[in-house]
């Protein structure tokens, strides 16, 4: 179990809900851009956010933060949204998603915003850049870690499975791999494109520490990254188990929401179910804070 107060639980469910509900306006304005994706990873970039990261939104150049790496840049939304929430720039930013001269692009480039440490787009990619972060971090015999957010799918991706054999072999202990495993990607489930499993045994064959979690839990969120912080004799993979269009009913595990525009009332109905979510857990957070 996670060390984690239920107040605290509570609270970052709250934000992980805003996350959701500014995915689904931004996208809406935009009339492009990703939701599966990002609606399933809400909770965990609240926690990476709001709880776990060592950084500093008002100096994002901080030599001692941690790197936050995002492989399957698509689900730029919820990275945009909590960076936003965390103080990197204005929320009335996000009203710009995927505009002409904008800094919030369809998918993060580096030069553009501050606090992306890579551009991503290229599948398969973010994996080898992070683990060549985390290397040069234990050159320099620095403190902070490199997390790496990807998506299953990009796991079909032979340059991940590269980088995973070379951060095994250099014990990179300041590496945590994040998996959004949410079984499904642009044109189908994964398991039927190009099966993944058993996924677990493929990263331990590679001489990595595998911890599962429940990727939509906050405790259980919390709970595996403490233990991915434990671990010191190799880098780490935490195979989080997502419900891809989380918190929004015609969404949730369906592929073809990875990425299409809103037809008319869509985004509403979106944004009412995520209110009403909203409603409850103020109301489940109210009730336990009485005496």
């Amino acid at each position: 179990m996670s060390h984690l107060h239920d107040d605290r639980v509570k609270e970052l469910e709250l934000i992980a809900n805003k996350l959701r509900q500014h995915v689904i306006t931004s996208v809406a304005g935009a009339k492009s851009g990703h939701q599966g994706g990002p609606l399933g990873m809400a909770d965990i970039f609240a926690v990476l956010y709001f709880h776990e990261l060592n950084h500093d939104p008002k100096n994002p150049e901080w030599p001692d933060r941690d790197r936050l790496i995002l492989s399957n840049g698509h689900i730029c939304p919820i990275r945009y949204a909590a960076m936003a929430e965390a103080g990197y720039f204005p929320v009335k930013e996000l009203a710009t998603l995927r505009k002409l001269g904008t800094r919030l692009q369809g998918h993060p480039e580096r030069t553009k915003l501050p606090g992306s440490e890579t551009t991503s787009g290229p599948l398969g990619a973010g994996l080898a850049q992070a683990a060549g972060l985390a290397y040069a971090g234990k050159m320099d015999g620095k403190k902070w870690r490199t997390w790496c957010l990807t998506s299953d799918g990009e796991h079909e991706a032979g340059l991940h499975w590269e980088a995973a054999l070379f951060a095994g072999k250099y014990r990179l202990n300041n590496l945590i791999c994040v998996v959004d495993r949410n079984y499904i990607q642009i044109d189908g489930k994964t398991e039927d494109i190009m099966p993944l499993d058993p996924l677990a045994d493929k990263y331990k064959s590679f001489n990595w520490h595998v911890i599962e979690c429940n990727g939509n839990d906050i405790a259980d969120i919390v709970r595996a990254f403490e233990e991915a912080k434990s671990a010191y004799q190799s880098p780490v993979v935490v195979i989080a188990h997502t419900i891809p269009g989380r918190g929004v009913s015609y969404m949730e595990n369906s592929y073809l929401w990875h990425s299409q525009p809103f037809k008319e009332g869509q985004a509403e109905q979106a944004l009412r179910e995520l209110k009403e979510i909203e409603k409850q857990l103020k109301a489940d957070h109210k009730k336990k804070k009485r005496p």
